[in-house]
Parts: structure tokens; C-alpha cells; sequence
């Protein structure tokens, strides 16, 4: 059966060497299959990777039908939210280290491509969040996000205060050193690191994961992925917006940051007999026998 992956580009951790070995094993085995090959540009420079079409993210967005990211799951997000407006789908190759979504090891990499090309994937669509903060009424900052939005205490040596809203209605006031807003794909990062739920990534949620909050009543909860979450700022502190830990906003006292499902979503192919409770156990280190001290 003819590939429906014409024209494949490649996304990679920079620096990396064996990122570059890895790229190029790719990119040679994608030309021998007859694939047109696009290589990002920043990876392109970085690695080395030279005799194929370097290409900017929005020819990549275009031109790609599939974009393969070889790297942590730090690259795929980057690469996730450059393309999610192009409806590209991605598949990631780890080379970092636990790899929740780059999911093909770099041994049998060229084998689970070849199942790719010949049609033998499964595929799942995640959410992505709308982050938007705004002052005065004014809009000062939006960015996309695939695991979480963290509003924090920044470089402050002490607890920031916040207003939490859901669709309109007040929850709570929290002095803590802030919340994580997490996707069911964020739940498995600094969600899970301080004490949020697990969300299978088919769950329409969205966890809202306190930091050190300084009353022990304020848990984790999860909501509706439709709600309109809002976290007002309160005086005297200033606090730090993160998304998916790459991008940031110095937000003010006074701000709000509104966060909300986006419309966009991100699209992540999987090779045959993927199992996302198998992923958990193997990076999560379940059912392993106690060891002896």
C-alpha cells in the first residue's frame, strides 16, 4: 500500500550528537523509501544535517505530512505547538530521558518508521491550552500551551496570593508558591511532581495542581476541560507566567491570566501495540519488586 507520508520532516534536539546520528540514519532511510525529506532549520545548523531541504516551521507546516522529532519530550512540545496551527501530526524518537510522549526508542527506530510508512500507527489527538494574560482590561500576553500553565512566585522568596475563578464563579482565595493549570498530557510532568492526579489522555479535564499552598486543605482538583479558568493576582507580588516550562510572562499584581482549552490540538502518531498504561509502567517504574536495603 502506497505511503501517505510523501514528504516527511525532521525535528531534533540541538547539540546533540547523537541527535545528528540519529537524523541522519532518518533521513538516508527516508530517502531510500522515496520520501521527500525537510529538515527544521535550527536543527539543520546545529547538527550538521546537510543535502536535504532545511525548511523554516511554516514550510514544514505547508509542505510536511508527517514530522518525526528526535529528542525529550522538551523538543516534541516545542515542535507540537509550532505546528499545531498546520494540523501536522508528529511521532517522536527519545533521545532524552523519561520520554512520556517520544515514544519510539532510538534502537528500533528505523523499524517502527517503516511500520509508519506502511500504515501500521495508531493516532491521538491531545488538547492544547489558550494561556492569555491581561492588564487593565487589555490583553498583554497569549501563547499556546501542550502541558501545562504554571503561575508562580518567580525569583520572590515568598508565597504569592491569588484569586481563583471557574466560568465566572469565585473558588478560592491561595497563598502558596503558585498553580499548575496541566492537560491530561501535563498531568505526567510537574503536575505529577507536585502531587496532581494522572489524566488519561482521552479525559476532557484539565487538573489544577496547587503549589506548597499554605493552607493543607487546598488539594488538586480536576475540571471540566471547557471551563474558562481564571487566576487573578493579588498585591503586593508580582508573579511569573511559564508555558510547558519554554515560554514566560513577568506578570504584575492586579493581572489576570485566563486559561482555556484552545481549538487547536496536536495530533501524535504511535507505532503498532502502543499502550499508554505499558509507557506508565515502564516510566513510572510500576509493579517493579522492592529492592532490598
Amino acid at each position: 500500500m502506497p505511503s501517505e507520508f510523501k514528504t516527511v520532516a525532521l525535528i531534533g534536539k540541538y547539540q546533540s550528537r547523537e541527535v545528528a546520528e540519529a537524523l541522519v540514519a532518518l533521513a538516508e532511510y527516508l530517502r531510500s523509501r522515496g520520501c521527500v525529506v525537510l529538515v527544521e532549520q535550527t536543527t539543520a545548523a546545529s547538527t550538521g544535517t546537510t543535502g536535504y531541504v532545511v525548511s523554516s516551521y511554516e514550510v514544514i507546516g505547508t509542505r510536511a505530512d508527517l514530522a518525526i522529532v528526535v529528542g525529550g519530550d522538551g523538543t516534541l512540545l516545542h515542535a507540537a505547538r509550532r505546528l499545531a496551527a498546520f494540523k501536522v501530526p508528529l511521532v517522536g524518537v527519545n533521545q532524552g530521558r523519561l520520554g512520556f510522549m517520544t515514544d519510539i526508542s532510538r534502537k528500533c527506530m528505523l523499524e517502527r518508521i517503516e511500520d509508519l510508512l506502511a500504515g501500521r500507527f495508531g493516532s491521538e489527538s491531545r488538547a492544547l491550552l489558550d494561556a492569555h494574560v491581561f492588564r487593565g482590561g487589555e490583553q498583554v500576553f497569549h501563547t499556546l500551551a501542550m502541558n501545562d500553565v504554571v503561575v508562580n512566585k518567580g525569583e520572590l522568596g515568598r508565597m504569592i496570593e491569588f484569586e481563583l475563578r471557574i466560568d465566572g464563579e469565585f473558588v478560592y482565595t491561595q497563598r502558596s508558591d503558585g498553580l499548575i493549570v496541566a492537560t491530561p498530557t501535563g498531568s505526567t510532568a510537574y503536575a505529577l511532581s507536585a502531587g496532581g492526579p494522572i489524566l488519561h489522555p482521552a479525559v476532557p479535564g484539565i487538573a489544577l495542581v496547587p503549589l506548597c499552598p499554605h493552607a493543607l486543605a487546598n488539594r488538586p482538583i480536576a475540571v471540566d476541560d471547557r471551563s474558562v479558568i481564571e487566576i487573578l493576582l493579588h498585591p503586593p507580588n508580582d508573579a511569573r507566567v511559564h508555558c510547558d516550562g519554554q515560554s514566560r510572562f513577568d506578570g504584575r499584581a492586579g493581572d489576570l491570566v485566563r486559561v482555556t482549552r484552545s481549538a487547536q490540538s496536536v495530533t501524535l502518531l504511535h507505532p503498532p501495540n502502543h499502550s499508554y498504561f505499558a509507557m506508565l509502567r515502564e516510566k513510572l517504574r510500576w509493579s517493579e519488586s522492592p529492592r532490598n536495603t
